[in-house]
C-alpha cells in the first residue's frame, strides 16, 4: 500500500470515528432526566378522619378517603381524588356548615377547590348544590361561576355566578329563578337577585 493509500484510509477512520462520537452527543442531548418527585405526593394517607386547629383552635374536621399532599408542585396543594367531607366549627365548636364533594383540592392550605356532586348546608339547615365551588380562606369568603341551586325550609332557588360569606349565611347570585324574600322597599332585579339571612346560633 502506497503512502497515499494509507493517508486515505487514515482519514477515512478518522472520519468516522467524529461521526460516531457526533450522533452519541446527540443522542445523550435528547434524552433528559425526569424527576419522579415533580408528579409523586410528599405523603400519602388513606382513610382518614383528621381534626384542623387554626391559632390553637379546632376549627375544621376533614374526612376522606384519600389525601395526597404535593409539596414540590407550585403552589403546594392536597388533593382528595376520591370525596371530601369537610366541617367547619365556630368558636364554640358548633358546626357553621358543612360541605360533601365527589373531588378536592386546596392550595398553599388557603383556597379549596370543590368539584362534581358539591353539597353545603349551613347553620340554618340551608342547602346549596353545584358542580364547582371556591373558597378564599383568605379573603373569608365562598364562590362559584357554575350553577347553583339553594334549597331553603321555605322555598328553592337557582342561578349562576354565586358569592357569599364564609358562613354561607349571607349570598348573593345571579340570572336567578324562583322566589326570594325582599323587603318592600327594596326593588327586585332578576337578572341580579340577593337573599340576605342573619345567622342562627343553636342552642
Amino acid at each position: 500500500m502506497n503512502s497515499t493509500s494509507c493517508i486515505a484510509v487514515i482519514l477515512l477512520v478518522t472520519a468516522m470515528h467524529l461521526l460516531i462520537c457526533s450522533c452519541s452527543e446527540e443522542k445523550k442531548a435528547t434524552a433528559p432526566a425526569i424527576d419522579e418527585k415533580d408528579s409523586l405526593p410528599f405523603m400519602q394517607a388513606k382513610g382518614i378522619s383528621n381534626l384542623i386547629s387554626d391559632s390553637g383552635i379546632i376549627r375544621y374536621k376533614i374526612i376522606a378517603e384519600n389525601w395526597n399532599i404535593y409539596t414540590t408542585t407550585t403552589p403546594p396543594k392536597w388533593t382528595f381524588p376520591k370525596g371530601l367531607l369537610l366541617e367547619k366549627f365556630d368558636t364554640t365548636f358548633h358546626v357553621e356548615w358543612f360541605v360533601q364533594a365527589d373531588t378536592a383540592y386546596c392550595y398553599n392550605q388557603k383556597l379549596w377547590e370543590l368539584r362534581g356532586r358539591v353539597v353545603v348546608r349551613n347553620v340554618e339547615g340551608t342547602v346549596f348544590k353545584t358542580e364547582e365551588l371556591f373558597w378564599d380562606m383568605s379573603e373569608h369568603e365562598v364562590y362559584s361561576n357554575k350553577y347553583v341551586r339553594i334549597i331553603t325550609p321555605e322555598r328553592e332557588v337557582e342561578g349562576t355566578r354565586f358569592r357569599s360569606n364564609e358562613q354561607m349565611t349571607r349570598y348573593t347570585f345571579y340570572n336567578s329563578k324562583g322566589s326570594l324574600p325582599f323587603n318592600d322597599a327594596e326593588p327586585s332585579n332578576p337578572q341580579d337577585s340577593t337573599m340576605r339571612q342573619g345567622p342562627t346560633k343553636p342552642n
